[in-house]
This record gives structure tokens, sequence and C-alpha cells, in this order.
């Protein structure tokens, strides 16, 4: 049998001894969570269903198909190692577990880790053998207030624009063979005025003076190398003769290389890109390497009929950055979900435009979802979203294709939690700034504002004529939602650019069965009347020149809802040329200014 997801995992950090371990995994559902008391852990022939790793056991794809909640579920798989690797580490990468696992290696406790949505590593070597047993034990728990679950229903069914849940192993897990002293990983910040990258190491075990060579390449031809001491935190500049800048009309991507150098010997060689390009504010406007641009986003959740949070191929990943290029997107708003790197692997390769986001969503108090009395729940729940994000941001900084960051959507400022809420917002937009400065933050989309770079709205007004008349006179407070949830207003708009960056949602399936699914406001009679209300909501907001770009909702069906501009299934609902001049904005939009 073909192994499942076979591509490398992590393309912007590759090293060429790696081994795949998606496939055929022992899996098992622990209802009672007695598993480690009946002895799992040293007997994992216990563990003795069948399922296809990465795809989450709620998916067909994994071959268990249970959507039922799974507070604890284990996992099991037989491994061995080339003997070369033994004379250096052993790493052991997972792609993303939600929530809340324990590894044990031969029986050997290698590692924790808490957090559904970011990778992480184990170094593994030490309790290696001839024949290894992996044993992989998750906890899961959405209705707990505490861990961040994205649009995972917390109901047993799916409902309204929640869906089925994602539980334990979701993404690629694989390992790699790494020498002792080695590099870690590379921050890679693009110097677009500058022409230059800076690169920034993290090192590990370096018992003897090092040197770092970086490497960079265009087109197959070497264009720049440099070398210079290796430590922790020490930039190397990469000058770039003729410069070609990244960009959605010419995604160029230079190779680069880093060696870590012991005497003349690498002893440590990792291959890696990066685009050069600067996204920025300007005003109310944004700027792209110093010209304006307009954002022409599409909502994109990620949800796949299969696989759910898993993509089925990566050719399916490319595929849906395609099906909004084809009409009319420059980008995506990535909502409610850590994409997997792959994803933006292929959004820096093919020039599409994201903003990053974290799926927030069932923390305490912070959205729909009431606080309780106790304020240390949420709290914690806060403390949680925190250290994770700051994990999301560290591994995806280097990718040319996001431009900005969204830590919290339509957050919620809860009448008596204010202190709570706003020392919350702004220590999450402190470190993120802290962690990038190369890019905006966007403190919350949506609803409440209190520290942001970025001022939006989410409005689901179907009628024309009022969403003209609310958006006419420039930013506006869209309140309503938040009021519903007992939400206090934040931040008074302050001149940042105004992005509508939920609107449309238009409500339309064909068939038989519409009254099972659901979408925004009154459901049109046929599908011309759906796409004449889009293509009129999508003209008001690029004739407003107040208007610095919007995000569509949304690019698939998913579940119940049914407002996609595809189906789940990914078929086109309507006429594709129509779309496309609905929604990619003439060049004078690029570069208007309000009068």
């Amino acid at each position: 049998m073909s192994v499942p997801r076979p591509e490398h995992p992590r393309p912007q950090f590759v090293r060429p001894e790696w081994r795949s371990l998606n496939g055929e995994w022992g899996f098992k559902i622990d209802s009672g969570d007695s598993g480690l008391h009946r002895g799992w852990v040293l007997d994992p022939e216990q563990i003795d269903d069948r399922i296809q790793v990465p795809f989450c056991p709620e998916s067909l794809l994994s071959g268990i198909g249970v959507t039922d909640f799974m507070k604890v579920v284990w996992y099991h798989r037989e491994f061995d190692v080339p003997t070369a690797w033994k004379e250096g580490r052993v790493l052991l990468h997972f792609g993303a577990v939600d929530w809340s696992c324990r590894v044990w290696v031969n029986g050997v406790e290698v590692g924790q880790h808490r957090g559904g949505s970011v990778s992480f590593s184990l170094d593994i070597t030490d309790a290696l053998g001839d024949v290894n047993q992996l044993v992989v034990r998750v906890e899961d728990d959405v209705r707990s207030g505490l861990q961040p679950a994205g649009k995972q229903s917390l109901l047993h069914q799916s409902f309204a624009a929640s869906y089925t849940r994602t539980t334990g192993i979701w993404q690629s897990v694989w390992l790699e063979a790494v020498p002792a002293a080695r590099i870690d990983s590379v921050q890679i910040l693009p110097d677009w005025p500058n022409e230059r990258f800076v690169i920034v190491p993290t090192l590990a075990a370096l018992d003897a003076p090092h040197r770092l060579r970086c490497i960079a390449s265009s087109g197959g031809q070497e264009v720049a190398r440099v070398e210079g001491v290796a430590g922790n935190g020490l930039p190397i500049v990469i000058d770039l003769p003729s410069p070609r800048s990244w960009s959605p009309a010419d995604p160029h991507l230079y190779d680069l290389r880093f060696e870590l150098l012991l005497g003349d010997e690498a002893v440590d060689t990792v291959e890696s890109y990066a685009g050069l390009r600067q996204f920025s504010i300007e005003g109310d406007r944004f700027l792209l390497n110093g010209e304006p641009l307009f954002l022409r986003l599409i909502l994109d959740q990620g949800f796949y009929p299969e696989g759910l949070w898993t993509a089925p191929s990566d050719d399916e990943l490319r595929a849906d950055i395609e099906r909004a290029q084809t009409l009319g997107f420059n980008g995506a708003r990535l909502h409610q979900k850590v994409f997997e790197e792959r994803f933006h692997y292929w959004a820096d390769r093919l020039g599409y435009l994201t903003w990053g986001e974290f799926p927030d969503w069932g923390l305490e108090g912070m959205n729909f979802f009431p606080p309780r009395e106790d304020a240390v729940h949420q709290e914690r729940a806060l403390d949680n979203h925190l250290r994770e994000w700051c994990e999301v941001v560290e591994r995806d900084r280097n990718h040319p294709s996001i431009v900005l960051w969204t830590p919290f959507n339509e957050a919620n400022r809860r009448k008596g939690r204010e202190p709570l809420y706003d020392r919350a917002i702004r220590k999450v937009y402190s470190l993120t700034k802290a962690l990038d400065p190369t890019r905006p933050v966007h403190d919350a989309s949506g609803w409440t504002h209190i520290q942001t770079d970025v001022y939006s709205v989410h409005d689901y007004e179907q009628g024309p004529a009022r969403f003209r008349e609310t958006h006419a006179n420039g930013p506006c407070d869209i309140g309503a939602a938040r009021e519903q949830f007992g939400g206090e207003p934040g931040a008074a708009y302050a001149g940042e650019p105004y992005v509508v960056d939920e609107y449309g949602g238009t409500w339309w399936k064909e068939g038989a069965d519409q009254d099972a699914s659901w979408g925004y406001g009154e459901r049109p009679k046929d599908a011309e009347e759906a796409l004449a209300r889009i293509i009129a909501l999508t003209a008001i907001l690029l004739e407003n020149p107040r208007v610095a770009g919007f995000c569509y909702t949304q690019l698939t069906d998913i579940e119940q809802e049914q407002n996609g501009l595809y189906t789940y299934a990914r078929e086109l609902k309507f006429d594709a040329e129509r779309l496309r001049h609905a929604f990619a904005a003439p060049a004078a939009i690029e570069s208007r200014r309000p009068e």
C-alpha cells in the first residue's frame, strides 16, 4: 500500500536523511481513560485497531470514521532506523496532534506536547533499539473551555458554523537524522529596502568554534555566498545583486542553503528558500514592495470532505489556491485553523497572500462562550492560547506569502471582564510584534478591537442598498453580533486600513435537500439571484475609496454550511468569468486614495 501524504512535510527546512512514518498504525479509543493502568505503554499490541495516519479518526480517510467525542485515544507504530543514523541524533517530528499528547519509545517517555495546531519535535536517540515501539497517547476535550478548538463542534453533531471535530494525529509524522551539533532553526528576515536577507540562526550542541555559511541561488545559479561565526542569534547578512522581488505577479523564490562548518567540513546542511518582499502600512493603505495593494481575499477554512482538517493529497492543497486565484482573489484569510506548512509552501510558490490566523474559538470567555465565575479558568485558557500562538508565529514567519497575523476571531469584550480581555489582547499583540516585527498584527477579526494595525468589520447584510449605506461614510462598527453575545465596545477607528474581512456568505445550494443546509440571509430563489447578490455586494466595496480590502465568505461549502463559491466537493457553483470580473479589482483601485 502506498504511503499517504509522502511529500516532505517541512519544505522550508529540509535535510536529506528523513523517513515518513505515515501509513497504517495501531489505534484505540480509550473511553474509560484506563490505557495507562492496563499497560498499553509496555504492551502496545493491545492497541489493536487500525488507522491511516495522518488522517484523524473522525475522517473517512482514516478508516475509523467515529465522530463522537473521544477524550483519550492511543496510537502504536513499529519502526527501525538505519544503522548510520545512530552515529548522530534521531528526531521524531509531528506536524500536529490535537490536543495534548505523551510519547513513548520502547517504554521510555521521550516527551509531551500541548497544542493541537502546531508542529513539534522530540529527540528519541537515547530510547532507540533495533526494532522500536512508538506509542502516543492523546487527550482532547473541546468542551473544557481551556483549549483552542476552532470550528470543531461542541455538540455531538455539526451545527451552523461548527463542524466535525479533529482528534489526535492529523498531520504527517516523520523521522530525521541530524548531527549532534546542528542548525535547529533559522529566522529569515527579508530586508527588501536594502536588497538583502538577514539570517538569524538557532543552533544546538556547539562544543567547538563553528562557522555558518549561507548560499543563495536564483534560477539554479548561485548569486551570493557569505559565512560568519556561528552563534545563537548572531545575524548573517546575504546581500543580493540585482535583486528580484516576490509578489503575486512574480512569486520569485531564492533557494537558500545553510551549512554549519567545523573547520572546512560541513557538519550539518539544511535546504530552504525565501522571498524578498516587504508588506507594510502607509496611513490607511496596504503596500507591497512600496506599491499600494488592495486585498481581495477569500475566507478559507481548510476542511475536506474525506479528510476534515487534513487534505487528502498535496495536490489538493495546491488546487484550493488555484481555485481561488481562478476567481480573481489574490489571497485568503486562513480562518480558524493553522494550515500545514505544505499549504504555505504552495502559497509561496503561487504568489498567494494569506493572513495567518489561529483556531481560538472554544476558549473560555473570549468569543461566544460565556466565562465561568472563576476568572482563573479563563486565565488558563488564555495561557494555552498564548503559548501555542507563539509557536505558530515562530514556525511560519519565514513564509513570504503570509502578510499579516490575526490571533483572534470575533473576540468578545464581555462586561465585567474588560480588564482581563484588554490585557490579553495587548499581551498577544506585543508578543507577536516581538517575535515578528516585519508584519502588521490584526488583533481580533471583526468585532472588538483594542490594539491593532488593521481595523476590520464583519457584515453579512444581504441587501445591497443597506450594505452600501452602512459603509458609505467609511469605517464603521458593526456591533450587533457582539452585543448579542454580551460584548462591550472597544477602541474606536484610528485611521488604520479598513477591511470588511467577512461579508457575503450568500446561501445557495442546488437540489431538493436545501432545507438541511444553512447560510446567511434569505435564500435566493435561484443561482442567478445568488450570483447577482454576490456581484452587487462586492461592487460596493470595490467602489468605496475608504476600503483597503475585503474577504468574501467563503471558498467552499462545509458540511451543512452552504455558502461557498464551490461545493464541499470543490465543484464551482457559478459562472467563473462573472465571478472573476466581480472580484478582480481593476488597476485603478490599487493606487486610489480617499478624497
